[in-house]
């Protein structure tokens, strides 16, 4: 198998996920911009080593650098992603002039906050008028800085939020509210911890950066190349071997990599090619390769920014998110690796040769230096250090393995590209970071959030109320859907958000609004975040707008929504775990309450039932399926996942009839096949005289 193309792959990634759409720039534009993005990694870097500023400031320089160079990198269109343009008096540098002033804008409003926040105290709640002038000038600059580095969906919202802060009175029902002025909404907003420079710009800048930037080098210095080299070592050699390479790569790579689409394109133009190679279908292969690299964002150590952010908003030590995540990331990839298996069987597709595979010693004897940064970073993490200063570390090691090994060697040239290509690659989730700042200003200063999550609970509760009545032996009171139907509407609520935003975005959004009707009902914080993060991230697979499988979809030349479908369907598992934690916590693991007999009982229930999920789904397990079998499968699936032995018991006893007739369907077809053999091979006579023909049946 070929060699991880950095270009292509950044070619790949630049074309298919809109976030990384960067126009054309010629000197000096380049030198400046290049120079900018630099300065902006480097600052990172440094603070997370030497000390974070304080924090009005270290945000304030952050967003300076981040927004300013939105309006310099992102065109304000599409025809801005053509040529690059020649300097002239309207386009000085090779930049647009009007870029320039909104560059300058950004930055002098993004650092006027830190330059007065200490006479802030004494106007709390009373901002001057040259106050409002600059916090209006930022709003404006952060919504179209969104629109162009992210799309316009986070704008809008954005927009229709700032809207109802203005004009609550004129909303209906238990959406309605006082109002509030231009003034007091700016102030909230611009000038307060609560609106822009909030809790998702906070751990941009300080944790999601530098995770970024370490995932960048990382795959520079050749780690996901090792990666993908182990996976085609472990699982090439097996029935449908690219299509496991490509999940235990993925899974691998989504260790240093957050990014659904990054993933997919890195991995995917090697796995892809050789999975149509041996007979997958072209959506087939490319699904795979769009649901393993979603995982990317829920698979430790470095997971989406949305898991940092969950740190803030939890108050929990990070190592304690990568705790939680560890079990449920195992059954993502589980359930993925049952339907590939199963995919294989149903084809007869064969596994990879001796030829097409490297050799395992020889791979770890060339790079196992690569390695030596992920596991300062874990080790740090595991300490109970910040996850900054692992970062740091994780950077420094990158840097020395990179200039001391001969493979992937490091140049400063390949050093400072290398910066500036991690400052880009954080630009987009920082402009989305200081929109859903906006928006989450609105719910604190509005009170929205406990408004929606009282509208959820009781449309959840007036729907159980009718439904509990007609379930048979009352094996589910009012309660209890309740609770199901509040989770459903929150999932589908995730997914529709996550259709047009990123999934950091979405995630905020919905733990602000929906995570409070969670709550109501007795949901711990870490479940109902996490169950909020799963389904934010099952957005990037979930048609009409599924990011993830169209990248996928594009390299392997699939119609892209028959592979968005197929990628949801490889995904089920990843919609399944958030409902069983959310039942039994224990999943877990670091919940209150935990017990290890409760955990083995939902991790066995759980494991067996996604199995035979994707069996139904697939539509064979020994032997093919009818429809009667795949039926029967998926109760029993569904009920061996949901938590307790009673349910369990019931599953097991569902597939038993189900595993009876697969067996009995496999020895036909072993004999059917031993028997069709056996009529081929030429048959030799008693006296040695040569084949005879053999007999007629009959």
């Amino acid at each position: 198998m070929p060699r991880i193309d950095l270009d292509t792959a950044q070619h790949l990634e630049e074309t298919y996920d809109p976030e990384m759409h960067f126009r054309p720039l010629a000197p000096p534009a380049t030198w400046l911009v290049g120079g900018l993005l630099v300065a902006l990694s480097f600052f990172h870097y440094y603070t997370a080593g030497f000390g974070i500023l304080r924090e009005a400031t270290h945000r304030g320089i952050h967003m300076a650098l981040v927004l300013g160079l939105i309006f310099l990198v992102f065109g304000a269109g599409k025809k801005a992603q053509g040529a690059a343009l020649r300097p002239s008096p309207l386009n000085p540098g090779g930049l647009p002039l009007y870029d320039w002033l909104l560059a300058l804008c950004a930055a002098a409003t993004a650092l006027y906050v830190p330059y007065v926040f200490d006479n802030l105290a004494f106007r709390v709640g009373n901002p001057l008028p040259r106050d409002v002038v600059m916090g209006t000038i930022m709003i404006g600059v952060v919504l179209e800085a969104t629109r162009r580095s992210v799309g316009p969906t986070l704008s809008i919202i954005a927009a229709l939020f700032i809207l109802y802060a203005l004009f609550g009175q004129h909303a209906p029902g238990v959406l309605v509210h006082p109002g509030s002025t231009w003034k007091n909404l700016v102030n909230h907003l611009y000038l307060t911890s609560q609106g822009i420079y909030g809790i998702a710009v906070g751990v941009v800048a300080t944790y999601v950066f530098h995770f970024v930037l370490f995932g960048v080098l990382a795959t520079r210095i050749g780690l996901g190349e090792l990666f993908i080299e182990l996976a085609l070592c472990v699982a090439g050699r097996y029935a449908g071997g690219p299509a496991k390479v490509s999940v235990f790569s993925s899974a691998l790579f989504g260790m240093i990599s957050g990014s659904s689409i990054a993933n997919t394109v890195t991995t995917g133009a090697l796995t892809i090619p050789a999975m149509k190679r041996i007979g997958y279908e072209r959506h087939f292969a490319a699904a795979v390769e769009a649901t393993s690299s979603t995982g990317g964002q829920i698979t430790p150590p470095i997971m989406g920014a949305a898991a940092f952010i969950m740190v803030e908003f939890l108050e929990v030590p990070y190592r304690q998110i990568l705790i939680a995540a560890m079990v449920p990331a195992l059954m993502h990839y589980l359930g993925i690796l049952t339907m590939v298996h199963l995919e294989a069987k149903r084809l007869g597709l064969r596994g990879l040769t001796p030829d097409e595979m490297p050799e395992f010693r020889r791979v770890m004897r060339e790079k196992w230096p690569t390695l030596i940064p992920l596991c300062i970073l874990i080790g740090i993490i595991v300490n109970g250090n910040t996850p900054y200063l692992a970062a740091f570390w994780g950077i420094t090691a990158c840097v020395g393995v990179g200039f001391l090994t001969p493979r992937n060697r490091l140049t400063l040239g390949d050093l400072l590209r290398t910066f500036q290509l991690g400052a880009k690659y954080a630009l987009a989730v920082g402009a989305a970071a200081a929109a859903v700042g906006i928006i989450v200003g609105v719910v604190t200063l509005t009170g929205m959030g406990f408004r929606i999550s009282y509208m959820v609970t009781s449309a959840a509760a007036h729907i159980g109320a009718q439904i509990a009545p007609l379930i048979p032996f009352g094996l589910a009171g009012q309660n209890e859907l309740t609770l199901l139907l509040t989770l459903l509407f929150t999932a589908v609520a995730c997914i529709l958000m996550g259709a047009g935003i990123p999934t950091t975005a979405t995630y905020i959004i919905l733990v602000s609004i929906a995570a409070p009707a969670l709550g109501l009902l007795g949901v711990a914080p870490l479940v109902a975040h996490f169950f909020v993060f799963y389904y934010g991230v099952l957005a990037d697979i979930t048609p009409p707008v599924a990011l993830a499988a169209y990248a996928g979809a594009g390299i392997a030349g699939a119609n892209p929504f028959r592979t968005g479908n197929t990628a949801f369907r490889l995904a089920s598992a990843k919609a399944l775990v958030p409902f069983v934690f959310v039942y039994s916590p224990a999943l877990l693991i670091v919940t209150q309450g935990f017990t290890w007999q409760a955990f083995i009982i939902t991790l066995a229930g759980c494991t067996i039932g996604i199995v035979f999920l994707g069996a139904s789904l697939t539509g064979y397990l020994l032997a093919p399926m009818n429809w009667i079998e795949r039926g029967v499968t998926a109760v029993a699936a569904l009920l061996l996942v949901a938590p307790g032995v009673g349910s369990g018991l019931v599953g097991a006893a569902l597939v038993v009839p189900v595993l009876i007739s697969q067996v009995a369907a496999r020895n036909r077809r072993a004999l059917d096949a031993k028997q069709a053999v056996s009529v081929q091979r030429p048959v030799r006579a008693d006296t040695g005289q040569g084949p005879e023909r053999p007999a007629e049946a009959g």
